[in-house]
């Protein structure tokens, strides 16, 4: 009796090879526009130190509650996957000394929420993280926001709504939790269960409800730009000031709160109405406390994450046609086996546009042809015992219904390259 087969794990996804391929695209995308603005990449890991979470993204936050995948790291440690990325960037930059001065880093990979599944939401999802640390002025913010308009114009990604708001400095912010606090506490029937433990937490939690019945008690709440010390509503004007100058468009939120709690002054969101619930395709903002929180010198600085998934359920920029690919047959023992590979090596090392697998495994010409088919490839190079005692291989355009050429060996790489020169652009 078969055994049962092995789904997967619900929460994530498998990528077949087409839609890894569109993905590709998208990260070189983001890694071209991200490098040629200055930002360099940064790998990290994704098992973390379950207190980084907590002292970084809050103990309160849905996050720390109730999401995060963690594991038993022996001698009393707890370890985390990381489900975003920001802390862990701060993380090795501090370790590495990489705080110091100013820098910008870019990074992509997969992050981990013990979520319930859903469009546009998984339990292994991917982002695409932009960090400048060590930028005090509304500039860099106004950059950022930019580059990821720029990523999406590049995609084809239309449609969306920029909003932004300020969340102030950590004395403002003091002096509107209390605000708030007071507010929903008059409001106290009307909260719910999750509303009412962030009350005494973080009120400003409250805001970032996505309980459809709590929408009218939010709507009503102070507005933190009556509580923006001076500094911060200037900061917010100069980047309203910067984005209006390139053009951009956006609208002020002032319920924006991000879900995180090391966030400070400018946060912000791209949103689209095409995928549901999880309408936020990008968003981020300034950290201007979460080095020193997580132990180095006061360092202003800000980020965003890029959702993967949902930028690519968007994007309609269809990527670069594929490079032309060849399939080398090989009928013959040994000795075709070495001059296959031969061959290859030198097909690979002198024609720089072209993709060549070739066949392995044996097998009679009528079954690698249907390999060389199925495959994909544009042309079929064949190389039996006759073909090398006259020096020649044949080339057969897969796509086509002409017969196969005999080409000379010498010839064969300027051939080639030829016909990929014809096939594919220049930037291919």
């Amino acid at each position: 009796m078969p055994s049962r087969l092995i789904q997967s794990v619900r929460g994530v996804r498998d990528l077949k090879p087409a839609e890894a391929s569109a993905w590709r695209h998208a990260e070189e995308v983001v890694r071209s526009i991200l490098e040629g603005g200055g930002y360099r990449e940064f790998r990290v890991p994704v098992l973390e130190h379950a207190e980084l979470y907590r002292r970084s993204v809050g103990e309160q936050t849905d996050i720390v509650q109730k999401e995060m995948y963690s594991l038993e790291g022996g001698k009393g440690q707890t370890l985390t996957l990381r489900p975003e990325a920001t802390a862990g960037m701060v993380r090795a930059a501090l370790e590495h000394g990489l705080h110091r001065g100013r820098h910008r880093f870019w990074c992509a990979g997969p992050m981990f929420r013990r979520e319930r599944p859903q469009r546009g939401r998984l339990r292994q999802f991917h982002q695409f993280d932009a960090e400048a640390i060590g930028y005090a002025g509304p500039d860099i913010d106004a950059e950022l926001i930019a580059l990821a308009a720029r990523i999406f114009r590049a995609l084809g990604v239309d449609g969306l709504v920029l909003e932004i708001n300020s969340l102030g400095g950590a004395q403002c912010r003091r002096s509107y939790r209390q605000n708030l606090r007071a507010y929903f506490q008059d409001h106290f029937e009307s909260l719910d269960a999750d509303s009412r433990v962030r009350l005494d937490a973080n009120p400003l939690r409250i805001l970032d409800s996505r309980n459809p019945q709590m929408s009218e008690l939010i709507a009503g709440a102070p507005d933190i730009a009556e509580f923006l010390e001076p500094e911060s509503a200037r900061h917010l004007s100069g980047l309203e000031s910067l984005l209006a100058s390139i053009g951009l468009p956006y609208r002020r939120n002032p319920k924006l709160v991000r879900g995180l709690d090391y966030y400070s002054r400018t946060v912000f969101e791209f949103l689209t109405d095409r995928l549901g619930a999880q309408n936020a395709v990008c968003a981020g903002g300034r950290y201007d406390g979460l080095v020193e929180q997580l132990g180095g010198p006061p360092t202003p600085a800000i980020g965003w994450a890029m959702g993967i998934e949902r930028l690519m359920e968007l994007a309609s920029a269809s990527p670069p046609p594929e490079r032309t690919r060849v399939y080398l047959v090989l009928l013959g023992g040994l000795a075709v086996q070495q001059a296959g590979l031969q061959l290859a090596e030198r097909l690979r090392s002198e024609c720089a546009l072209l993709d060549l697998e070739m066949h392995c495994g044996g097998g009679g010409a009528r079954a690698q042809m249907r390999h060389a088919s199925r495959s994909g490839a544009r042309y079929a190079v064949i190389i039996g015992e006759q073909e090398l005692a006259v020096g020649e291989a044949g080339l057969k355009d897969l796509r086509s219904e002409a017969g196969q050429q005999a080409i000379p060996l010498a010839e064969l790489p300027r051939v080639l390259r030829d016909r990929a020169d014809r096939t594919i652009p220049a930037h291919g």
